[in-house]
């Protein structure tokens, strides 16, 4: 196999995604030719991946590479790749909050931070934004413990808790919570907000587009109409959030919202961007929690006004999302639970001189 590039490598499963872990010192070290060594060992620019280990959809083509801190404060820096699977695409732009809550334990078992007797706190420098989150991972004399009695919506049985906390989420990419200087602006006749909140996105009321926004998510993904719609809304939202062309990013996520119906603040209906999650981003769920909190979005004139701290239950396709906001130092910072497993290790193996495009 020596015309083919080995790569030491963990697949890990973090909240409701899944990907391979990296160090950042074993990829080259050149964004062309590591971009070139993720496409091919995820097999993108094929609907299945069949020719690599992505899995063919969106929350399962994804990669997080880690490596020591760049920035004062931290402990790890977390570089996000959104891998397409429809075109050969290695896409920076946005963070995967549900990667993040694998990045703690990697860190640890990597020998890059070490494990306390009780708990380890990981401060984990996003390197796509900037921003800095708190992750709390549950160790036993110095060993990562994944095993627990904690569940999240999306992944089926229990698994230790991994508490996250966003410490200033606003202005992820823009650095500005409202981009467009509006809390709502009108996008071809729809009432939307573009929030800049761990990822920006436009959220819009289902109901205006046509929906309920109780749909499974398949259902959605195969309402070619709306997925359209949806796609020109997102375009036109970008443009006025100063980030230019994004027909080839995957931000700003578009998100359907509407009234809960299950004892929740909200339901929603979160795109990635043309396919319907099958739950909820974590990222997406602390922006739509802010947004839930602020006068004057679409979120909020659903579900009235919120004075901080308070805990905003978010409804999803497969269960629910728990968001907690309070102040702290003048910030809004927003904690939630998430698990994570260390799936398999071993080697990727990259073929050689792949041909590479950019996202925008």
């Amino acid at each position: 196999m020596n015309d083919l590039i080995r790569i030491p490598c963990v697949l890990m499963r973090g909240g409701t995604s899944r990907g391979p872990f990296f160090l950042a010192s074993d990829l080259p070290g050149d964004q062309a030719g590591r971009d070139a060594a993720l496409l091919s060992i995820m097999g993108s620019g094929h609907p299945l991946q069949i020719d690599g280990i992505g899995g063919g959809n969106p929350v399962t083509s994804k990669v997080a590479i880690i490596g020591p801190a760049s920035v004062p404060g931290a402990d790890v820096d977390y570089l996000f790749a959104q891998v397409r699977t429809d075109r050969q695409i290695v896409d920076y732009s946005p963070n995967c909050g549900n990667m993040l809550a694998a990045v703690g334990p990697f860190a640890i078992e990597a020998g890059l931070v070490a494990a306390a007797n009780f708990d380890t706190v990981v401060r984990i420098h996003n390197v796509n934004t900037g921003k800095i989150i708190e992750a709390k991972v549950p160790t036993r004399k110095g060993e990562v413990i994944y095993l627990g009695d904690a569940s999240i919506d999306g992944v089926p049985g229990l698994a230790a808790p991994i508490a996250l906390t966003f410490l200033d989420a606003a202005g992820a990419k823009t650095g500005k919570l409202f981009p467009t200087g509006n809390p709502s602006d009108v996008i071809a006749g729809i009432e939307v907000t573009a929030i800049d909140c761990a990822i920006p996105m436009v959220l819009v009321r289902a109901a205006d587009m046509g929906v309920t926004g109780y749909e499974d998510a398949a259902s959605l993904s195969a309402n070619l109409q709306l997925i359209d719609r949806l796609a020109s809304i997102r375009t036109e939202a970008g443009r006025l959030m100063g980030m230019g062309d994004v027909s080839d990013m995957i931000i700003p996520k578009p998100v359907l919202i509407s009234p809960a119906r299950n004892g929740g603040t909200l339901s929603v209906r979160y795109f990635m961007p043309n396919d319907c999650h099958p739950a909820l981003a974590t990222t997406g769920a602390v922006g739509i929690a802010t947004a839930a909190t602020t006068s004057g979005t679409v979120a909020s004139q659903i579900v009235g006004e919120n004075v901080l701290p308070t805990l905003v239950r978010i409804e999803h396709p497969s269960g629910r999302i728990d968001v907690q906001l309070e102040t702290r130092n003048g910030s809004t910072v927003a904690g939630l639970v998430r698990t994570a497993r260390r799936l398999f290790e071993g080697y990727a193996f990259a073929k050689p001189n792949e041909r590479v495009e950019h996202a925008a």
